[in-house]
């Protein structure tokens, strides 16, 4: 029975019975040959570029995060700072001595799924970081509120307003000690926290042997990040009016935006409703509706979700189309991918 048991609970059968660890690809393939249908259908493989007309590509890949989040009203955001590559430690101290406290948040200014993205706690690690780095990035402030969420906006250019179509709730990742257990223990005991042992065992390190009291909650990871281990939970039931006019409002701040997700933190659902939020990043068409990815959310309800996802992008770039915004040309979206690429192996090879 022991043996059955640890197999049942290896990291690949956790994977393997759970959709939301399956590796993109596999997910996402029936939606590719959709995407092909759909290109075949307006004529460019890069149709998606015209969703956001003021975002590069829509917000598919390769954009500046810190680009979007100028558009973006100043009281809803986080105080951001950019550091462009290549910067030297002094340049990088006087921007955190004169804007920050520590902690702050570091991360890359191209980037995907929270590679690279950090909360820094010193000087020392933020000249790690510094020098580890192979692109622009970001520095953050750290925003201690306790809704953490993904707002997912969807508006057609030929309608006055639009609407949220899906909210994720974000859960981090984190352990409750029993008062006998060890951290290492409660980590392998712990589904999602064990699928990121060869990460937590360095962050941990010095506190792996030691035993946090009863009911101690220990958070595992800071960043609200699905590939990091956080918990993705469907807060559709929650969408309402008041939260489609608020993220409405918010919208039209930024420009020609129709189609993405803001992720943000608010004190309460009812802030969130009202639009009292920090809005840590805005992602174009790129981006998901985050909520399938809540345990046991069944796949086929899942890929039925992504294709109306992918109906309304097509929706919205082939109505801006109409109005004169170009797609983007097969050459010029094939070098901004490439760049894009480069960008992103070289956050992949950067120590963590």
């Amino acid at each position: 029975m022991k043996v059955a048991r640890s197999i049942w609970y290896s990291n690949f059968f956790i994977r393997l019975r759970s959709w939301e660890y399956w590796p993109f690809g596999v997910v996402q393939f029936p939606l590719m040959i959709y995407w092909l249908w759909l290109s075949l259908k307006a004529r460019s493989l890069f149709f998606f570029s015209a969703s956001n007309p003021s975002i590069l590509l829509g917000g598919m890949f390769g954009e500046s995060k810190y680009d979007i989040l100028r558009r973006v009203p100043e009281q809803l955001l986080p105080k951001t700072r950019f550091i462009q590559y290549p910067a030297s430690r002094n340049q990088l101290v006087s921007v955190l001595s004169e804007d920050f406290t520590f902690p702050v948040i570091f991360k890359p200014d191209i980037g995907e799924r929270g590679f690279r993205v950090k909360k820094i706690h010193s000087y020392a690690e933020a000249a790690e970081y510094l020098n580890a780095s192979t692109g622009d990035f970001i520095i953050q402030e750290l925003i201690d509120l306790p809704v953490e969420c993904g707002v997912f906006y969807t508006r057609f250019p030929n309608d006055d307003s639009g609407k949220v179509t899906s909210l994720v709730l974000k859960e981090m990742l984190s352990v409750i000690g029993n008062g006998r257990s060890t951290l290492q223990e409660l980590i392998f005991n712990h589904e999602r926290a064990k699928l990121q042992w060869d990460r937590l065992k360095e962050m941990f390190a010095s506190r792996l042997n030691t035993v946090p009291e009863r009911d101690e909650r220990v958070e595992l990871n800071p960043i609200g990040n699905h590939c990091l281990g956080t918990k993705f939970l469907n807060g559709n039931s929650h969408i309402d009016d008041a939260l489609s006019s608020a993220f409405d409002a918010i919208s039209k701040t930024i420009g020609e935006f129709y189609f993405g997700r803001f992720d943000l933190k608010c004190a309460s659902l009812d802030d969130l409703r009202k639009g009292n939020v920090k809005i840590m990043e805005v992602n174009g068409c790129g981006a998901e509706p985050a909520h399938i990815y809540q345990p046991g959310f069944p796949l086929l309800k899942a890929w039925q979700t992504l294709f109306v996802h992918w109906r309304n992008l097509y929706r919205i770039s082939t109505q801006n189309h109409k109005r004169g915004i170009p797609y983007t040309s097969t050459k010029e979206g094939i070098q901004i991918y490439k760049k894009f690429n480069a960008a992103i192996k070289g956050n992949k090879k950067a120590p963590l």
